[in-house]
């Protein structure tokens, strides 16, 4: 037997339903600077690879909040890696902060400039991943931002054999509700050939 929940039902909160289902989904801890120069830094977990060559990346902004307002005005952001050490930090970044103030200032997060867009990043995080703005659609109550990567930085003490490495980057992700998924466990499983 399995439950049937009609999105069109005013009951069922599909929202709360995907976030539980699509899982583990990888983090965006968005920077991005407004128009007067005042930083933003927030997660978004509706973020993944939209394409690969060229190299673009997507985020889904729920409502108009400050990091599509930033994005939308300056045309630039950088999606940085949350790392389990950062967990915490992204977490309180998520709060509902007004628009003047700097969210990485407040919690004493230090940034660093970035290496082709202006921009910083989160300088404890491992790697990032700079964007300038492709375009944007609005969908419903939200916004699908697509970026073109312009470069990828990963701390050195990150790579492997020069790839980034799970054990070092130790990601976090978001499920549902108020949970959080910790670094995976690693298994390596080769592509099959064409039969």
């Amino acid at each position: 037997m399995r439950t049937v929940f009609d999105v069109k039902d005013p009951d069922t909160n599909a929202y709360a339903l995907l976030t539980s289902v699509v899982v583990p989904r990888p983090i965006a801890w968005i920077t991005s600077l407004g128009s007067d120069g005042v930083g933003n830094l927030a997660p978004h977990s509706f973020f993944n690879v939209a394409c690969a060559r060229p190299p673009i990346v997507s985020f889904a902004s729920v409502g108009r909040k400050d990091t599509l307002r930033n994005v939308l005005a300056t045309g630039h952001f950088v999606v940085n890696l949350v790392s389990a050490d950062l967990a915490e930090l992204a977490n309180a970044s998520s709060a509902p902060f007004d628009p003047d103030v700097d969210e990485a200032e407040t919690l004493g997060l230090h940034l660093e400039p970035s290496a082709l867009v202006p921009v910083p990043r989160v300088a404890d995080s491992p790697a990032s991943t700079e964007c300038r703005l492709h375009s944007s659609i609005k969908l419903g109550n939200s916004h699908l931002v697509l970026g073109d990567v312009l470069a990828i930085t990963v701390a050195d003490e990150a790579l492997v054999d020069g790839h980034p490495s799970m054990e070092a980057l130790r990601p976090m992700s978001r499920l549902g509700r108020d949970e959080w998924g910790l670094p995976p466990e690693v298994v390596h499983l080769t592509r099959p050939e064409r039969a």
